[in-house]
């Protein structure tokens, strides 16, 4: 193809070195899903206060999170805060920084799947002496997670992709990996098609693996 020549070898030695940045991105993604989650649903239920600091405090985290690129708040916590005295490793940086970002995302998509929830729902477990954190965990969750799955999964793959921009701060993940690999051979477009099929598949298992997690759970 114009006079290029393809050097498959060359990635084959360093495939090892891809595959370590592939789960190094796995990890990343999942516990940065994890955190998300859990402030999200604290962001979330401070939100239905509708006033009072919480809500601002709440209001204020998803604005931001979804209103800013991903590599602007990867470089605050990096190189901002580290500007002031709070240094994290290129790792931490990244966890902190997508747990925000997922937090952000994932707490507006709860919101809008709480509105599907009727409210009476809440109101009758109350009356029967439900404790409102029990009202939530058993009544009003397992409801909400069945209605916004979909595009749960959809930010799971989101953060998949956007862990990406770990390598602006030294971060070893695929594409730094694969960024180190084609550097010493020079062998940048072997290196790069790899590196898009590996996320190519991870992607897909993301999303073969959720739809048959939904129908053998909530239609099985």
């Amino acid at each position: 193809m114009f006079g290029y020549t393809f050097y498959w070898s060359v990635v084959w030695e360093k495939l090892p070195e891809l595959i370590e940045g592939a789960k190094a991105t796995l990890a990343l993604t999942v516990l940065s899903m994890i955190i998300g989650t859990l402030i999200a649903l604290a962001l979330t239920l401070l939100r239905r206060q509708e006033k009072g600091m919480g809500y601002a405090f709440a209001t204020s985290w998803v604005e931001v999170a979804r209103n800013t690129p991903a590599l602007f708040q990867i470089y605050m916590i990096y190189f901002g805060l580290g500007a002031i005295g709070l240094h994290f490793s290129s790792y931490v940086a990244m966890l902190l920084a997508l747990s925000f970002n997922n937090a952000g995302y994932l707490a507006e998509i709860f919101r809008g799947g709480l509105q599907t929830i009727p409210k009476q729902q809440h109101t009758a477990a109350r009356s029967l002496g439900i404790s409102s954190f029990n009202t939530y965990t058993h009544v009003v969750f397992p409801q909400l997670f069945k209605v916004v799955y979909f595009p749960y999964v959809n930010q799971l793959n989101w953060a998949l992709l956007n862990s990406s921009l770990g390598m602006i701060i030294g971060l070893r993940e695929l594409t730094g990996a694969t960024q180190a690999a084609q550097s010493e051979s020079f062998r940048t477009f072997e290196f790069f098609i790899i590196a898009a099929l590996m996320y190519y598949l991870m992607s897909k298992i993301i999303e073969s693996g959720a739809r048959l997690t939904f129908w053998r759970v909530f239609k099985g």
